[in-house]
């Protein structure tokens, strides 16, 4: 997936969940920030962001894509873009488990909400959850980094269709390169690392994938090991 044309921009202070400054040469300017985690790893002030223009009626004229850490990491903050990224790889043929299905379906209704996607074929049906994770500590993805009750009821959904009888992923893209393994973030919440637990137990299959990201593109490079030990 390539990026539009990207602003560089130094990151001020998060205004709201959705709104961030920053300063774009000597202007201070408001922009969207497409994710509600608390990326606190992320947001710190002197940090370079890149952010895509965007046209419209809109009280912004940036979206925040793209942070540079540091260490010269780029991680994608755009929490949008993990749902694109599978369906863009399933388009592909770049995610060989999900190939023998020919429909893919998204925001389908599933328990008493919606699931990212729902994918059809002639040996049955693939309910399938998506989750963004820029949280890397020590070489490890982590998720959530703050508690989400969505996040729980997602993976509950999944259970109920696996126990009647469809398979039932979760995935984890990390949006960042620097990921070798991925696990549930019991210290941000334990709930959600115990459902997930005793989802995988019940037969849900859960993933996780690391991201090449660049300031041109960014795009899902490999799986890495789930690991569910404490």
């Amino acid at each position: 997936m390539r990026w539009p044309p990207l602003v560089q921009a130094s990151f001020l202070q998060r205004l709201n969940r959705f709104a961030v400054e920053v300063r774009v040469g000597r202007q201070r300017v408001r922009a969207h920030l497409p994710n509600s985690g608390r990326l606190r790893e992320l947001l710190v002030p002197g940090y370079p962001v890149w952010m895509a223009r965007r046209e419209g009626r809109r009280r912004t004229q940036y979206d925040v894509q793209v942070v540079g850490l540091p260490n010269g990491v780029l991680v994608s903050a755009d929490a949008r873009v993990p749902n694109l990224l599978f369906r863009e790889a399933w388009q592909k043929g770049e995610l060989p488990l999900f190939q023998s299905y020919t429909t893919l379906d998204a925001e389908v209704p599933l328990g008493e909400g919606r699931v990212d996607f729902r994918l059809s074929g002639p040996h049955g049906v693939a309910y399938v959850e998506v989750k963004s994770v820029t949280l890397v500590e020590e070489g490890t993805g982590l998720f959530p980094d703050a508690p989400t009750e969505r996040g729980r009821r997602h993976v509950n959904a999944l259970m109920a269709a696996r126990m009647d009888g469809a398979r039932a992923f979760i995935i984890f893209i990390v949006q960042r390169p620097d990921a070798q393994a991925f696990r549930p973030h019991d210290v941000a919440d334990p709930a959600f690392g115990e459902i997930l637990r005793t989802a995988v137990a019940c037969g849900v299959e859960a993933m996780a994938y690391r991201c090449h990201v660049s300031l041109e593109e960014i795009r899902l490079v490999d799986p890495i090991p789930v690991i569910l030990d404490r």
